[in-house]
């Protein structure tokens, strides 16, 4: 159970803890390296995949909860990365990290800990940080790595407290390609246990992908419909982009306040859509695509983290269990009369999917690419390719 500042004692038995900015206290044990990390702690309910997660662009300056208790029983491997390096801050876990058991492994999750620089602390009590942020919301917080207890816990709080927290930052900056490139990779193939390449020919339509965060696995499922992926940094402007001729634009996942990452991707994807392009947006392109067409975002009270999140299409009636990773949500009754609302959480009725009722355009909040997760929605990457075909037998270029 958490301490009260007041009450809080020097633990040496303990080589981490997690400060909250309401004052609670949590002692365990840290793997990793020795730091200090203040961010915005939230929790995730998913039982597998726990290094895609703390790959994911969307998780920077996060605090990852793990509600699953046994972390580590698969270990880690070099193709299981979402992006090039952990993009959490840290991450807390209930039990002392698994022993890994997967033909795959190559490092121990305690080991990659240390590699990539990722602070964790085990031994906590994951139950009551989860059921205390579904009551309180996001909390603020420190997680700390330390060889000997040398800092002050109140003045901790304080640090907590002045953080800017994530309402009014624009991460997508900061995360972003720092170049263009372009992307093969495809299926998984088990049998050469590494991904397929895809090789350009005629049948391939060219595309560009924003990069605000993109995971890997969005940009293999696009590469899977035989798509040539040209990635290009979250500040690219309106000419740059159309300089390469796309047939069709994907808006990528990424972290941070929609509003603020808008301020400079609003304007480009406003040019974008008025050439009647085919548009496909996902999490932070799902929110930044709305704001384009004039509606609202929110910071949500502790978000959706999960793989297990049931999401109704309300054209088709059908349910989708989706992956999900958002803290900020599209007000529903801030969208124009020229969008519509394709998709809805059954968890709170927040909005998860529109499109653009006469142009090729749609988004939706939840992770279709599933990683880690069900294949439910596996169809809106084939929709996206359907429209992409028809835009090109215009000849467009």
């Amino acid at each position: 159970m958490p301490e009260k500042i007041e009450h809080s004692i020097k633990k040496l038995k303990y080589s981490a803890v997690l400060i909250l900015e309401n004052g609670e206290v949590f002692w365990g044990y840290g793997l990793g390296p020795k730091r200090t990390v203040i961010a915005e702690l939230c929790f995730n309910t998913s039982i597998t995949g726990y290094q895609e997660i703390l790959t994911d662009p969307s998780y920077a300056k996060q605090i990852i909860t793990f509600t699953f208790p046994h972390i580590g029983i698969v270990g880690t491997n070099i193709n299981d990365n979402e992006s090039i390096k952990p993009f959490a801050s840290a991450c807390v876990i209930s039990e002392e990290v698994s022993t890994s058991s997967n033909w795959r492994s190559i490092k121990t999750l305690d080991k990659w800990f240390i590699k990539n620089n990722l602070p964790c602390i085990t031994n906590i009590n994951t139950r009551y940080i989860t059921k205390l942020l579904v009551k309180k919301g996001a909390l603020k917080a420190a997680l700390i790595n330390f060889s000997e207890i040398n800092f002050d816990i109140n003045k901790i709080v304080k640090k907590i407290k002045k953080w800017e927290g994530l309402e009014n930052l624009d991460l997508a900056s900061q995360v972003t390609t720092k170049i263009k490139y372009t992307t093969f990779e495809s299926k998984w193939n088990h049998k050469k246990n590494n991904f397929d390449q895809n090789f350009i020919n005629k049948e391939t339509y060219k595309i560009v992908c924003i990069d605000y965060g993109a995971k890997r696995n969005i940009l293999r499922s696009l590469c899977q419909r035989n798509l040539e992926i040209i990635v290009v940094p979250a500040k690219s402007s309106f000419k740059k982009i159309i300089e390469f001729k796309p047939y069709g634009i994907f808006l990528s996942n990424g972290p941070g306040d929609p509003f603020a990452t808008g301020k400079y991707a609003v304007p480009v994807i406003k040019e974008l859509i008025k050439l009647n392009i085919p548009i496909f947006g996902i999490c932070l392109g799902h929110q930044l695509l709305c704001l384009s067409f004039g509606a609202k975002t929110k910071k949500m009270y502790h978000g959706h983290r999960g793989a297990n999140h049931p999401v109704q299409n309300l054209i088709s009636k059908k349910v989708e269990i989706t992956t999900q990773n958002h803290g900020f949500e599209v007000i529903r009754s801030s969208l124009p009369k020229e969008i519509k609302e394709t998709h809805i959480s059954l968890f709170d009725k927040s909005n998860e999917g529109v499109e653009h009722i006469k142009l090729p355009i749609f988004s939706v909040q939840y992770h279709p690419e599933s990683s880690p997760g069900p294949h439910d929605s596996q169809y809106l990457f084939n929709k996206f390719h359907q429209n992409i075909k028809k835009y090109a037998k215009k000849k467009r270029y």
